[in-house]
């Protein structure tokens, strides 16, 4: 199951955010539906793939992922990875037409093949809760919830159940990207306080002046996370510096980074010597 060249094109020319994942959930979608013709009528999508199929950012190999109930033979065929799982283990679900594993019931199955940050990027993916255009939290749209992903860690002894349970202690509900987690994992292990997570900001009238990521609120200070279509798109462009003069104006610091500087591990520092120079201390509870 591989990228076509304008498939690659495509994927390359689109900075829009999420482009990647989008791009990677086609390609998947297709071979899917393509093996749904021969699946085994008791088969599903699990793991990695189920995870792509219902739009989560999981990086996917090049093989399809299925399962099948014991006692029932794991499929085996060429391009398939195929495993068998106990029926108390995992939940299905029908999505564009094609029967996979429930969110939670794939986070689970990657228990014990991914490091534990890994996990909790998913699990942040999984519980977000999306907003509309006019910037209205809209739960309803949420692929699924804690409490699912708390269900799926518990139902039953498995690899990987404690894995499980120290990632579901760090999960948190408002994280916009992988990206963003990957940030407050790394403050964490820093020290640093806990942000609030897509924060409304409104100034002293009560109007909202912006929605922000990651939230400092006792030093009025955030944390904007910028995606390449901060750059490529002019009217993006044009809010993010409407915005941060409304945030200026109101009393509230902001820390851009971007991808560079949370893997490249300058972030973090950045954000510390903002906190400090608005009054944070290491003393100061988190």
């Amino acid at each position: 199951m591989r990228q076509t060249k304008t498939e690659q094109s495509d994927l390359e020319a689109d900075a829009s955010p999420f482009a990647r994942d989008r791009a990677q959930r086609a390609v998947v979608l297709k071979g899917a539906h393509a093996y749904s013709l021969v699946m085994p009528p008791t088969a599903f999508f699990a793991g990695r793939t189920a995870l792509v199929l219902q739009g989560l950012p999981v990086t996917h190999g090049t093989n399809l992922e299925v399962a099948v109930f014991s006692p029932a033979r794991a499929p085996r065929r060429s391009g398939i990875d195929g495993r068998r799982i106990e029926p108390h283990l995992a939940h299905t679900a029908q999505v564009s037409g094609l029967r996979v594993a429930t969110p939670g019931s794939a986070w689970a199955m990657l228990a014990d093949e991914v490091p534990l940050p890994d996990l909790i990027v998913i699990g942040d993916a999984i519980v977000r809760v999306p907003r509309d255009r006019t910037g209205t939290l809209r739960p309803e749209l949420a692929v699924g919830t804690r409490d699912q992903l708390a269900r799926a860690a518990s139902a039953g002894r498995r690899r990987g159940a404690e894995t499980l349970r120290r990632s579901l202690a760090e999960i948190r509900v408002g994280s916009s990207s992988p990206l963003e987690t990957e940030l407050r994992l790394d403050a964490a292990a820093s020290g640093l306080p806990e942000p609030e997570l897509d924060v409304e900001i409104y100034d002293s009238l009560g109007r909202r002046i912006g929605i922000s990521e990651i939230v400092y609120t006792a030093w009025r200070m955030v944390v904007e996370v910028e995606g390449d279509h901060h750059r490529t798109s002019r009217a993006q462009w044009n809010r993010d510096l409407d915005k941060y003069a409304a945030y200026a104006d109101a009393g509230w610091e902001v820390v851009r980074v971007s991808s560079a500087h949370i893997r490249g591990g300058s972030a973090v520092p950045r954000i510390i010597r903002t906190l400090e120079r608005r009054g944070w201390s290491a003393g100061v509870p988190r």
